[in-house]
């Protein structure tokens, strides 16, 4: 199963069984998937696949190009048999033999196809092909009946190349996971498969090994290369407490992981069970050119038949010729091209995103991009990081900055608080190493306090401190302006007094103007923000990040109305979100996209695309990569269209021949492939 045209007769066979509810078909991996009623006996669905030509088998993990390599062969015979029959007949020695076995070796899977088409009276481009072939045998042009043959044959083997070419980099997703991890047992390491590893053991993973298993690190510090999940070409540093996914690479420290996920469900798992899925839903341009393929063949059958009955009954005109005009018109008019313009480019379009980071589960879902005219986005975890940072240090007393977020890092070393986790974080960018604080106690929803040289700190709110009757008056001051939109003051105090002020905020994402502007620059029209925060918070990161509108204190309902009122004046629109809380609006859009899905399932399962790597510059790389796809499909499809109407008015000119019939098929064919596989070759966006 290599094209379009296949999968859409599996469909319209197998489909008509009483029973069946669904047939789809991934053509990514050559496989068909049936959802029937439990009466339905797989031998029916056996003989009704042999009835379109094509043979099937249960499912098991297919050989490595078993397929492609016997077409191959089948091709090179035919071929090598065509050259051998060209020479006999150059030496007057004759060359039919020769030319028969080129045939039989090019028709080899055509002829069963065609024999089947037949059968159902649905003509299609096999069916075209031997009919073209036997009629030019049957007037003794055995060279041109082998060099289409031939020139078939190759054609449809570079039609399975090319779709095989995308199903490798799909498979290689699978490869990132190594099939063995070292697990922790008992204070011993042993090597084991990693399917066998459950939930919640210890794996180690040395320098430079790849990661087997999601998993989060629980000692060790490393950086890691997260490229082939996310697209991000920098190193990311993890440590203890972070999160860390199959496939990437381990830097020069070696880490002992608690998996999190067994080996069938990692992030890897599931792009790759994703974007194979994705490769079985048609978009609406491959739907166009299959209805299309479906009058286009018998309307060539009925022209051929015309040109072949007209002039010699109406006009007197030699039976032969314009036997060989209708001929070569069968050739012309196969459909080949114009039915492979289409899948191939979307395959290749989804394994580009996917090696880009971007998840894009379905063909139709990769069109959607190119007529976007508006994007709303998610203020937390979008266009912020979701996580407190410490955004500025006021020392007081006589302290300065580093004192100050020593001891307050000191004190939250083992926070498990996000504002505890943002003080120890800013702390280590600054290349501070405090010592944990001693005795340290945690109080909900007021602060942390802990012995650090003998002295007792605390960290917390200004409430309180002033219960602990700490003197703040001095601070007190610089409420406003540390508290202000989007912001929260923590105070640090000793004993004696307060020794300073951290305000926290949720940072904005990096490049998170940038990938706004990078949207304006693609056409959208306009780009909002929806935010269930209040509006002096969403009205700050509004005017950082540049977006034309905030929607604030808005419940799910709300940006539900606010997301139909884009809908309404601007047409197709993207939502931007974290695939759980905005799931109504992202469903309601034209397209969701989810933020972080190397870290959520749910933003995977919610989503219509999934961005891996948080990076706002994908959206404007994903509506750039989805009009060039459509643009390289367009391309296709009118060369197709083009090449074949200018032979058949070469065909009714008398100046067509069967052999440049067929080499302009092919020639149209290979463009066609090479074409599309471009997509493959976009370089990476930068990071």
């Amino acid at each position: 199963m290599d094209c379009a045209e296949e999968t859409a007769l599996l469909r319209r066979e197998v489909g008509a069984l009483p029973g069946v509810r669904e047939v789809s078909c991934d053509l990514l991996r050559g496989r068909m998937t049936v959802a029937c009623d439990a009466g339905v006996e797989r031998s029916a669905l056996l003989e009704a696949v042999r009835r379109t030509g094509l043979r099937a088998s249960p499912w098991e993990e297919p050989a490595p190009a078993a397929g492609e390599g016997a077409r191959t062969i089948a091709t090179l015979l035919s071929g090598a048999a065509l050259v051998a029959g060209a020479a006999a007949q150059g030496f007057g020695r004759g060359g039919i033999p020769f030319y028969g076995v080129a045939v039989a070796a090019g028709f080899l899977e055509v002829l069963p196809r065609a024999l089947a088409a037949a059968r159902r009276l649905r003509p299609d481009m096999h069916l075209l092909m031997v009919v073209a072939v036997a009629g030019a045998m049957g007037i003794g042009e055995w060279l041109e009946a082998a060099s289409v043959a031939f020139l078939f044959s190759l054609s449809l083997s570079l039609e399975a190349w090319s779709v095989g070419r995308a199903r490798r980099a799909v498979s290689a997703l699978l490869a990132l996971a190594p099939a063995e991890a070292t697990l922790l047992e008992g204070g011993w390491e042993r090597r084991v498969p990693a399917e066998e590893i459950t939930v919640g053991s210890r794996i180690l993973v040395r320098p430079h090994e790849r990661i087997p298993l999601d998993g989060t690190v629980r000692a060790g510090r490393s950086d890691l290369d997260e490229a082939a999940l996310t697209g991000e070409s920098m190193r990311v540093a993890r440590e203890t407490g972070d999160p860390v996914y199959a496939g990437t690479i381990n830097g020069d420290g070696a880490l002992e992981i608690e998996t999190t996920k067994p080996a069938g469900e990692t992030t890897v798992a599931h792009i790759a069970r994703l974007v194979e899925a994705a490769g079985a839903k048609r978009s609406r341009v491959e739907a166009w050119v299959d209805r299309f393929a479906r009058i286009y063949t018998p309307a060539v059958l009925a022209l051929a038949l015309l040109l072949l009955l007209v002039p010699p009954l109406a006009f007197a005109a030699p039976w032969e010729t314009w036997l060989y005009r209708a001929l070569v018109l069968l050739v012309i008019a196969c459909p080949c091209a114009l039915v492979i313009s289409t899948p191939v480019g979307i395959v290749a379009g989804l394994a580009s995103a996917a090696r880009h980071g971007v998840l894009v589960k379905s063909g139709l879902f990769l069109e959607t991009p190119s007529r976007l005219r508006a994007f709303a986005l998610d203020k937390t975890g979008t266009l912020t990081q979701g996580r407190p940072r410490v955004v500025k240090i006021v020392p007081l007393d006589g302290h300065t900055e580093e004192e100050l977020l020593s001891r307050a890092a000191a004190v939250e070393a083992r926070a498990q608080h996000p504002v505890g986790r943002a003080i120890v974080e800013a702390a280590r960018e600054r290349g501070l190493a405090p010592v944990a604080a001693q005795e340290v106690a945690v109080l909900a929803g007021k602060g942390a306090e802990g012995l650090i040289e003998g002295r007792r700190y605390r960290v917390g709110s200004r409430r309180w401190l002033e219960e602990q009757e700490t003197e703040v008056a001095e601070a007190r001051g610089l409420l406003e302006e540390l508290s202000g939109p989007g912001r929260s003051a923590v105070f640090v105090s000793s004993d004696r007094h307060v020794c300073g002020v951290l305000s926290l905020a949720d940072a904005i994402r990096p490049g998170a103007r940038e990938a706004v502007e990078a949207l304006r620059a693609q056409g959208i029209v306009r780009i909002v923000m929806l935010t269930g925060d209040n509006r002096p918070t969403a009205d700050a990161i509004a005017n950082e990040t540049g977006v034309d509108e905030a929607f604030a204190e808005l419940l799910p309902a709300a940006k539900l109305a606010a997301l139909e009122e884009l809908k309404a004046r601007f047409g197709a629109v993207a939502m931007v979100g974290d695939g759980v809380n905005d799931a109504p609006a992202m469903a309601r859009s034209d397209l969701g996209i989810a933020m972080g899905a190397a870290g959520s399932d749910a933003a995977i399962e919610t989503a219509d695309v999934a961005l891996m790597g948080d990076d706002l510059s994908r959206l404007a790389w994903l509506v750039t990569h989805s009009r060039r796809t459509l643009r390289i499909i367009r391309q296709n499809v009118a060369a197709s269209l083009a090449t074949k109407a200018l032979f058949v008015l070469l065909t009714f000119l008398g100046t067509a021949s069967l052999w440049s019939a067929i080499a302009a098929d092919t020639g149209v064919s290979l463009a066609v492939v090479f074409n599309s596989l471009r997509l493959l070759r976009d370089p990476r966006p930068r990071g």
